[in-house]
């Protein structure tokens, strides 16, 4: 079973840079089209219980095919995740950061709506 999957990471909910989305209809877009067969809301993967998360997630990460998360600069997600990404052995390839701050809910779908379409 390979899998595709969308995460929102805003950054505890009360960052200034994610005030103007409804991050539940942007979650809820994604599951209506079917581009993805899950999606989650965390409030800050790159904390401790973040990486505890991932761990979860992740245990099995071969069945994951990619996985998005939209937060903020992506390579800083790269840097953030990836020592846990590698104590898990899953392949930074399958996973996409979208930055999404500072947009309103159809901004940050539009982004997101991007960066899949071109993966």
């Amino acid at each position: 079973m390979h899998v595709k999957g969308l995460i929102l990471c805003v950054c505890q909910g009360t960052c200034p840079s994610f005030q103007k989305m409804n991050v539940f209809e942007i979650l809820n877009h994604f599951r209506r089209e079917k581009k993805v067969d899950f999606v989650a809301l965390h409030p800050q993967l790159c904390a401790t219980d973040g990486d505890n998360f991932w761990r979860a997630l992740l245990k099995n990460g071969e069945d994951v095919e990619k996985l998005f998360v939209a937060g903020c600069d992506p390579v800083m997600q790269k840097k953030m995740f990836g020592w846990t990404f590698k104590e898990l052995g899953f392949d930074e390839d399958k996973f996409v950061g979208v930055e999404i701050r500072n947009m309103d809910t159809e901004g940050a779908i539009r982004a997101i709506d991007e960066v899949m379409s071109a993966e």
